[in-house]
């Protein structure tokens, strides 16, 4: 049987045909797509920074569109989805509960998220704590009272938000909901109360064998050696993963053109023979969260897209090459360039400080309309009615001054 052979464009349009992102949604969103996107990618990533929509919304507006932040909310809080640690800390369908709980049960593995230390050296406290959710309910960090400043000046960390940080990491106690983005926890027993560990549990090695299915299934199309970061796993031997995989139908070899051998989740067949026919268009220009599953990986954006990508909010501001929290823009299956936003509340303004375009992308009218599309939508979702820029590539919105007012949704 021969390999079917793909152009990289075509690799590109399977890759974000699985993630959602090939095409603009064709109708408005409700409720349920909430935990339907997330099953989609598997995991939605969850940052706090909020200079714009902060992370975990962007990432579901770049596929849904229109929709209430609130409905991630409620989803969380309805029980269709929970938090652990998986990519990062990842909001998760509820019940891949089973893929992470022997994560929790041992704790000590999880490097910095765990300080056994300090767990063992409040233990007395620690317990207190869990009566007192026992006795009272659900809490927050914020429900406890600050003994101390900081020696340097700065607030550290509460104890009691340490308490809780190592009791979720261990599996004692999860999120039930979050208010105005705070966690707020309670006993895993009560929030899975027909889980057994003795019955249920299952071992790291199938656990892990089932994330890197979910990993393949997400990226569609995919290298092996893309596989492991999707939830942050040691690299398995992949000559005799793909080999299994193969054998019992689940992916699909094929050729690459620049990219060499990659495989194709059994998932996206028809996508694949439409693919090879020349017929799977991308259409879609949206704005994506730098925390967004097409570019968290780095390496893999480079190799998939030629898109070098780096974080540069941790960075100081002389070194920044590009800005504080700089979003990368997705037109029609490339990612196109990149532009440091900011959103003013207040004022209802969209402030572009600096839009960058890839040096092979040159500005014209199908671009031009793609990305103004995609910028309105995203500063209308936040409620702006005007965006102004500050500095754009020549010939990018020439026409309109730098600056446009943004008419309703219709």
């Amino acid at each position: 049987m021969s390999v079917p052979q793909l152009s990289l464009t075509a690799a590109r349009h399977l890759h974000l045909a699985a993630q959602g992102l090939l095409k603009k949604p064709r109708r408005r969103a409700r409720p349920a797509d909430i935990l339907a996107t997330i099953q989609r990618m598997s995991l939605l990533q969850i940052d706090t920074i909020n200079i714009v929509a902060r992370s975990p919304y962007l990432v579901l507006f770049s596929r849904l569109g229109d929709y209430s932040p609130s409905w991630l909310d409620e989803a969380l809080r309805r029980g269709d989805l929970m938090e652990y640690w998986a990519h990062e800390a990842c909001f998760l369908p509820h019940e891949d509960f089973a893929l992470v709980r022997h994560r929790m049960l041992a704790p000590e593995n999880m490097g910095w998220k765990y300080r056994a230390a300090w767990m063992d050296e409040h233990a007395a406290e620690i317990e207190q704590l869990i009566a007192h959710i026992h006795e009272h309910g659900p809490v927050r960090s914020a429900d406890f009272d600050h003994p101390r400043k900081g020696s340097s000046g700065w607030w550290e960390w509460k104890p009691h938000k340490r308490h809780l940080e190592g009791l979720f990491t261990a599996g004692k106690v999860m999120v039930v909901e979050r208010r105005n983005f705070q966690r707020v926890y309670d006993l895993t027993h009560r929030v899975m109360p027909h889980w057994d560990d003795e019955r249920d549990l299952l071992s790291q090695a199938v656990a892990e064998d089932r994330m890197l299915e979910k990993s393949a299934r997400s990226l569609g199309l995919f290298r092996p050696t893309w596989l492991a970061d999707y939830y942050r796993l040691r690299q398995p031997v992949l000559p005799a993963l793909m080999a299994r995989w193969q054998a019992e139908q689940k992916v699909v070899r094929v050729e690459v053109k620049t990219l060499g051998e990659a495989f194709v989740h059994a998932d996206l067949l028809p996508e694949l023979e439409l693919a090879q026919a020349g017929r799977l268009h991308a259409t879609h220009s949206a704005v994506l969260s730098p925390f967004d599953p097409v570019v968290w990986d780095r390496k893999r954006a480079e190799q998939l897209f030629n898109f070098t990508y780096r974080l540069e909010c941790y960075t100081p501001a002389p070194k920044r090459q590009y800005g504080y929290f700089v979003l990368p823009l997705l037109h029609c299956g490339q990612l196109v360039g990149r532009m440091d936003a900011k959103m003013h509340r207040k004022t209802g303004v969209l402030e572009i400080i600096a839009l960058y375009l890839e040096p092979d992308i040159k500005p014209g009218r199908r671009l031009e309309s793609g990305l103004t599309a995609a910028i309105e939508d995203f500063a209308r979702w936040q409620g702006a009615r005007q965006v102004v820029c500050k500095r754009l590539p020549d010939g990018l919105f020439s026409d309109r001054q730098g600056e446009w007012e943004i008419a309703a949704a219709d």
